[in-house]
């Protein structure tokens, strides 16, 4: 990680007008994310952090502020961002090599070249044997591996992922987001992540923003720092680090006083 910042949050609000009224979901906002980063936004329930998920992605505006991708601003959904939702929405009637095709279609990009690279990736992250297969053949694991190489077909700048792993039993949560970690550091892409889970955040992060009740303000930002031993860092290895507890409690805390 360099200090390159691809992401820049200027103090976005944003206010929904309904027949009931006007809701105020976030105010005044403000964050970078650097380049190679992974940041995990955690919060209360209902504080609004998919909305900030989609103002990134450019799929609605904020009521004020402004956000920048590589220096230019957001307006409309664009072509560097990627969005990974917590379903994975594979079609069933199309082949994995298919459903991983689709933004490439959309885009009208679809080349020799473009399938190899996308083949490639399928056999590095052990989907390769399960091209021609459907998704109901494959397990929710792998449906959200296939889910994240599709998004990564596009080439995105950056991953934004909303709670990618809720939909998937425990230890399954706990493979899946040791492989879809692994994939967004070896591929070196920049990632933003809402999750409900503190110590899912802690583990796959680089810095972890605690957002308050709705009207959501930034509460802190913690940069994360863990001993995770030898060899390859990764999410299953780091909530074994001596600093893991120190960091959930003081999240764990500051949420609660939220729940009460």
């Amino acid at each position: 990680m360099g200090n390159e910042k691809i992401v820049n949050i200027k103090r976005i609000s944003m206010t929904y007008h309904t027949l009931d009224g006007e809701t105020e979901a976030l105010r005044e906002l403000s964050f970078d994310v650097e380049k190679g980063e992974i940041i995990a936004i955690v919060g209360p329930s209902g504080c609004g952090k998919s909305t900030i998920l989609s103002i990134i992605a450019g799929l609605i505006e904020p009521s004020s502020g402004e956000v920048l991708i590589d220096g230019e601003r957001v307006s409309l959904a664009n072509k560097r961002v990627g969005y990974m939702f917590q379903a994975d929405h594979l079609f069933q009637w199309r082949t994995i090599l298919e459903n991983v095709l689709i933004g490439l279609e959309i885009q009208n990009n679809v080349t020799e070249e473009s399938i190899a690279r996308i083949e490639k990736l399928l056999d590095t992250y052990g989907l390769g044997d399960f091209k021609g297969h459907y998704p109901n053949q494959l397990s929710g694991g792998m449906r959200q591996r296939v889910a994240l190489i599709r998004t990564l077909a596009i080439e995105p700048n950056l991953l934004l992922l909303d709670e990618p792993f809720s939909a998937l039993d425990y230890q399954s949560r706990l493979a899946v987001s040791d492989d879809i970690s692994k994939i967004i550091r070896s591929e070196k892409k920049t990632a933003v992540m809402v999750t409900h889970d503190i110590a899912e955040a802690i583990s796959m992060a680089d810095r972890v923003v605690v957002l308050s009740n709705r009207p959501a303000i930034i509460k802190s930002i913690y940069n994360i720092k863990l001993s995770c031993g030898d060899g390859e860092k990764t999410p299953l290895k780091c909530r074994e680090a001596p600093e893991f507890r120190h960091y959930f409690n003081k999240i764990w805390k500051e949420l609660d006083v939220y729940v009460k």
